[in-house]
């Protein structure tokens, strides 16, 4: 008998990757920029995109399509800091796929967005592999999780276009060196914008806010892709 290997992981993918691109394409048009941002869970993404909706209130408009595991939490959080918000629930998925995203854009009113941002499920592995159709992806990493994960998760660093250590109000409490970190995530992308900042304390949060900003007016001005617009923070 004959013996077949079918790969379905590659046919997966590329369905994957051409409904990304569609989305990808239809947000341009509709002159809306979109960031996926992913990290572990407790890194701070829901804190971080809430307060970035406060800060940038009456300058742009954002959307949230939030995903989980379980609940709603996070798009009620987003909702009450002032932003249209959806819920992706994966009931056990490790990442969202282009697919789902394409069909939330549905519920958003694209006229009424600058932005769009997508919050991934927590998880430093998953997520990397999947295009959602957005212009620019963020990897958070929080202090207390260490500072040897860019090493340890090469492709958060390689794989994305703004690093961000959150929660730097608790340096002085942890084990983690920033340098290092900066360092390590620079010399595996040295392209790589590097950030660090508190959504709590403000701390940082004018250099987040001025790369979203340079990221967003670069899609008005009809640069999608524009080159980097500064450098490790």
């Amino acid at each position: 008998m004959t013996r077949k290997r079918v790969t379905v992981n590659r046919s997966v993918q590329e369905e994957n990757r051409q409904v990304a691109e569609a989305t990808r394409a239809r947000l341009t048009a509709a002159g809306v920029w979109c960031l996926n941002v992913m990290s572990s869970p407790g890194s701070g993404k829901t804190t971080l995109i809430a307060e970035t909706v406060r800060r940038l209130k009456g300058e742009l408009r954002l959307g949230v399509i939030a995903g989980d595991i379980e609940t709603h939490q996070d798009a009620r959080r987003l909702a009450e800091a002032g932003a249209p918000a959806e819920q992706v629930e994966t009931h056990g998925a490790c990442h969202l796929v282009g697919r789902t995203i394409a069909e939330y854009v549905d519920r958003f009113d694209l006229d009424a967005l600058d932005v769009l941002v997508i919050e991934n499920v927590g998880n430093l592995v998953c997520p990397i592999g999947w295009d959602l159709g957005e212009h620019a992806r963020a990897t958070l990493l929080s202090v207390p999780e260490g500072d040897d994960k860019p090493s340890k998760y090469p492709n958060c660093c390689v794989r994305t276009d703004v690093f961000v250590v959150t929660k730097v109000d608790v340096l002085d409490a942890f084990d983690f060196d920033l340098d290092r970190a900066r360092r390590d995530a620079l010399k595996l992308n040295p392209r790589l914008h590097v950030l660090a900042l508190s959504a709590r304390t403000g701390e940082g949060m004018e250099t987040w806010l001025g790369w979203l900003r340079a990221r967003t007016a670069a899609l008005s001005a009809g640069g999608a892709h524009a080159a980097d617009v500064g450098g490790a923070v």
